[in-house]
């Protein structure tokens, strides 16, 4: 499955004034960079994957629609997939498109 293209102009528009930016295609969706470390993308699996701080995690997949990213099949601190239906407000979508945000910007560049 393709990324959600709307859902990429949307995460576009909440990143644009970002120092560093720039857009890459990354496991199958389009990952959205701070100085190249990864903040959010849109999932190919449709929704968000987000990059957090890994001492975050736990508070944050108590939370309806989100649950940790899982690689070959192991869940992963600090990565969260969040599902389309907790993004349908802008708002929605801001406030977890903050949280990758501001561990990307924490994060040296590279």
């Amino acid at each position: 499955m393709a990324y959600d293209v709307e859902l990429a102009n949307r995460i576009r528009h909440v990143v644009e004034d970002e120092g560093g930016l720039t857009e890459r295609r990354m496991f199958g969706g389009l990952a959205f960079l701070i100085h190249g470390n990864l903040a959010v993308s849109a999932s190919s699996k449709g929704g968000l994957l987000l990059r957090i701080d890994p001492a975050d995690t736990e508070a944050l997949v108590s939370e309806p629609y989100a649950r940790r990213f899982e690689m070959r099949g192991r869940e992963m601190d600090g990565w969260l997939h969040v599902d389309a239906e907790a993004l349908e407000s802008d708002d929605k979508l801001r406030r977890w498109v903050r949280h990758g945000l501001t561990y990307a910007r924490s994060l040296p560049r590279k």
